[in-house]
C-alpha cells in the first residue's frame, strides 16, 4: 500500500531517479539472511472469507475486527463465525489502487462512550476521518451516527496513507501520504501549511469536531496546527510500542530505499529531500535538521515496506523488544533487534509468499500478519 503496493500497474509509473548516496554510520546496514528459525506463521480464522483485508484491530470483549478495503468490517471471535460489524461501501471510493476503507480505531473510552473512528476515501478522492457509535458494545456499527471530523483532498489515487490509531496520550494520530505521483512533484511533504506527507495528532475527546493538543509543534503558528511530524512519503502502517509508547513508522520509498522511523514530536523525516538516508533531490540536499531512519533497505525483489509492531507478547522467547516489519512485494518479515548500544541489528525472520498489507497486535501482545489476498496468520513459535 505504497505507491508500489499494486505492483503490476504502478511499478511502470515510477521513473528512475538519481540520488547521491549519503554515508551515515548511524543507519544500520541492510537486512541480512540470518534467519531466526524459531518462529512460524499459523493460519487463523481459516473458514472465513476476506476481501482485500488491510487491517487487524483488537477490540472490546476479546473480539478482533478485520477492515476490508472495499468498505466492510468483519468481527471475529474465537470459535464463532464472523459477523458483519459495518458495511459503508456506498460511501467508500475504493476504485483507485490505494483508496478505500483504510483505518479504524476504538476510542480509549469506548466502554463508556461507545465511540470509534474510521478513515476512508470517498468520491472526488477526498480522505475522511469520521466518528461513529456502536450502540451494542462493539457488535455492530451505527452507520447513521457518522460525524465527519476532518477531510483532506487527495491530488492522486496513491499515497493516501490513511491509518489511524490512538496514542498513549489519548490523542488520535492520523497518517497521510504526500499526495501521490512520483517524487512528490508539488513538494507537499516539506510544506508545513498542508496536511499531506505528515503525521497528524488531534484531540477528539469533545462532542463536536476536534481540538489541537497544546504541544503540537505548530499549535500557535508556523504551519498547520494538526501536524505532529512531517517529511513523510507514504506512512502506510505504523504503531505504538505498548511498553514504551514510542511511535514506529514504516515509510514507503520511491524506488531505491524503504525506511523505518521512530517518530518524534516536531520531527522532519526528510522526504523529498532524502529517500531513506540518501539524497533524493540532487538540486537541494541539505540534511540539516532532518531525522535519520532507524533502518533502511534497498528496493529490488523487496519493494514496499509494511510496518509492524514491537513484540511484547509472551509466546516467542527471544523476541521481546524486537520491532517486526515486512515487505509487501517479497513477503519477507524482518526484526530489528536492539544491539545494546542504542542501535539495531536487522535480521530476517521469515520468508513467505504473502502480500503483507498489515500486521496486527492482539490484546495479549501477540502479533498477526494480514495477507492482502485474504488470509490472517498468527506469528508464533515453530514446532
Amino acid at each position: 500500500m505504497s505507491g508500489k503496493l499494486w505492483i503490476a500497474p504502478l511499478l511502470l509509473l515510477i521513473g528512475a531517479q538519481a540520488g547521491c548516496a549519503r554515508d551515515n554510520a548511524d543507519v544500520p546496514p541492510p537486512p541480512v539472511d540470518d534467519s531466526f528459525s524459531d518462529i512460524a506463521l499459523t493460519p487463523v480464522f481459516e473458514t472465513e472469507q476476506f476481501s482485500r483485508p488491510l487491517a487487524f484491530i483488537a477490540g472490546p470483549a476479546n473480539a478482533v475486527y478485520v477492515v476490508e478495503q472495499l468498505g466492510r468490517i468483519q468481527r471475529l471471535l474465537d470459535g464463532q463465525p464472523a459477523t458483519l460489524f459495518a458495511d459503508i461501501r456506498a460511501r467508500v471510493n475504493s476504485g483507485p489502487n490505494e483508496a478505500g476503507l483504510l483505518g479504524m480505531a476504538f476510542d480509549p473510552d469506548f466502554a463508556t462512550n461507545s465511540r470509534l473512528y474510521l478513515s476512508y476515501t470517498r468520491d472526488n478522492l477526498q480522505s475522511v476521518i469520521s466518528r461513529f457509535v456502536s450502540h451494542n458494545d462493539g457488535l455492530t456499527l451505527d452507520a447513521d451516527s457518522e460525524h465527519v471530523l476532518l477531510t483532506l483532498d487527495q491530488p492522486k489515487g496513491n499515497h493516501n496513507g490513511g491509518q489511524i490509531a490512538f496514542g498513549p496520550d489519548g490523542y488520535l494520530y492520523i497518517g497521510f501520504g504526500d499526495g501521490g505521483g512520483s517524487g512528490d512533484p508539488d513538494g507537499n511533504s516539506q510544506n508545513k501549511n498542508n496536511l499531506l506527507g505528515a503525521m497528524l495528532r488531534i484531540d477528539v475527546s469533545g462532542d463536536n469536531g476536534y481540538t489541537i493538543p497544546a504541544d503540537n509543534p505548530f499549535a500557535q503558528d508556523g504551519g498547520r496546527a494538526e501536524i505532529y511530524a512531517w517529511g513523510l512519503r507514504n506512512p502506510w502502517r505504523w504503531s505504538f510500542d505498548r511498553k514504551t509508547g514510542e511511535l514506529w513508522l514504516a515509510d514507503v520509498g520511491q524506488n531505491k530505499w524503504e525506511e523505518i522511523n521512530r517518530i518524534q514530536l516536531g520531527g522532519n523525516y526528510g522526504w523529498n529531500i532524502r529517500e531513506g538516508a540518501h539524497c533524493y533531490n540532487t538540486v537541494r540536499c541539505d540534511s540539516s535538521g532532518l531525522i535519520d531512519p532507524v533502518a533502511e533497505y534497498a528496493t529490488g525483489s523487496d519493494c514496499s515496506v509494511t510496518g509492524g509492531y514491537v513484540y511484547r507478547g509472551k509466546a516467542i522467547e527471544g523476541l521481546d523488544g524486537v520491532y517486526l516489519y515486512g515487505d509487501y512485494c517479497s513477503g519477507k518479515i524482518w526484526g530489528l533487534f536492539p544491539d545494546n548500544s542504542g542501535g539495531f541489528e536487522n535480521r530476517l525472520l521469515l520468508d513467505t509468499s504473502l502480500r503483507i498489507s498489515s500486521f496486527g497486535e492482539g490484546n495479549d501482545g501477540e502479533l498477526y500478519v494480514v495477507h492482502h489476498n485474504g488470509g490472517l496468520y498468527r506469528i508464533g513459535e515453530a514446532e
